[in-house]
This record gives C-alpha cells, structure tokens and sequence, in this order.
C-alpha cells in the first residue's frame, strides 16, 4: 500500500474541520439503510448477517492529541470483560437514551472510562457510520485533545490507555490484511502491529476510514 505526507497537527484538524460535520449520519437509526463503512468493507458476507441483526446505535472518541507531531489515543480493554476483552479500542460505547446526540453519548463514555475532562475536548466531526456484525451503528466522532491531560481509568473497563504516532496509524504501509476463524467462518479484517499492541477489527476500520476522509 502507498505511504502517505505526514500532516501537521494544524493541517489535520483544518482539514478534518473542512471535511467533517457534526450531521448525524444517515441510517443510525434506520433499518433500510446500510452504512457504506463497516465490517464488510473487507469481508463482504458479513454485510448480510449484520443487516438481520437488531440496530445497536453506539458511538466513540477517535482523540487526535494536539502535539506537534500529532498522536492517537487508544485504550484497552480490561481483560475480565465478557465482550472483547484486552481488545484495542477507542473510548466509547451505547449511545443511551439520554444521550442528546452521538457527540454526548462519546464525551460521556470517555469519562466514565478513562477520566478524559471534556472541556480539554474540542469535537470536529463524524466520520461515516461503521456497522459491524453484531449490529452495532458507531457513530465515530474526531475531537482535538489538548495534551497535558491526566487520566483516571475506569479499572472495570479499561487496562490501559495510550498513544499511537497519527502518521504510524495513516501509513497504510503500516496497515495489512489478516483472518481468523470466527463461528465457523473465516472473518477477514485489517490490522495494524505497533510494538506489542495489535490494533485490528472495528478499530482498525474506523482508523482506514479517517484516512480516507482526511488523507485522500
């Protein structure tokens, strides 16, 4: 795959403000549409399954830390969780009734799940909707982060917490192909290996999808 210029941290967020709305994305909620983006962008059986599946509207935090050389915060799952444990993932979750939009439903799951102070959050924008084959609707919302933070995390949630390099991650040499067997199937999806950390699945889709909005 091609590499990709590194931006600066002021020539992403002006283009992931030029780029990107806070519109809600179409078919969160609707059953008759299909997000163009989700697991089946790369495994496109799966697109059938999750279309007869109940709609889970969810969103997350992609957090673009404003260094100069920008970085990516991620956590990891608490490797007692029934769902995906010690999985890498961005903050976030179900978007609950009481969540006035995604953007509210993100800012609230990254508090509660690793102590991130919103007002050190500026929100820019949401990517496309991810389906996955569980039937989740991820809304993915991109937010400036001013550094300098200090993080409580949630111990019933989150292992860890911490940052990726933005280029390391939008280097698509950096972003590959894999499988693995998954109730009887071959599910196929992207991952990226940084160090020790296996960035794959949902969150590896979320990341190629930044870099089609933001890097093409």
């Amino acid at each position: 795959m091609d590499t990709v210029t590194p931006l600066s941290a002021a020539e992403f967020f002006a283009r992931a403000k030029a780029r990107l709305t806070l519109d809600v994305p179409a078919g969160l909620n609707d059953p008759s549409i299909t997000p163009k983006r989700g697991d089946h962008d790369v495994d496109p059986v799966m697109q059938r399954i999750a279309e007869i599946r109940p709609i889970k509207p969810a969103a997350v935090l992609v957090p673009v830390v404003d260094h100069p050389e920008p970085t990516v915060l991620l956590t990891q799952r608490a490797q007692h969780l029934p769902n995906h444990p010690g999985q890498i993932s961005f903050p976030g979750g179900k978007i609950e009734k009481s969540d006035a939009h995604p953007l509210a439903a993100a800012l609230r799951e990254t508090e509660e799940e690793i102590g991130l102070d919103r007002a050190l959050v500026e929100p820019l924008g949401y990517l496309d909707l991810y389906m996955t084959t569980q039937g989740y609707r991820i809304v993915p919302l991109i937010a400036r982060v001013k550094p300098g933070f200090a993080l409580t995390l949630n111990a019933g949630e989150v292992d860890h917490a911490f940052e990726v390099p933005l280029a390391f991650l939008m280097d698509q040499a950096n972003v590959q192909r894999h499988s693995r067997d998954w109730n009887g199937m071959t599910r196929h999806f992207y991952a990226i290996t940084f160090g020790e950390r296996y960035i794959w699945g949902v969150t590896a889709g979320i990341l190629r999808n930044l870099h089609e909005r933001i890097y093409t």
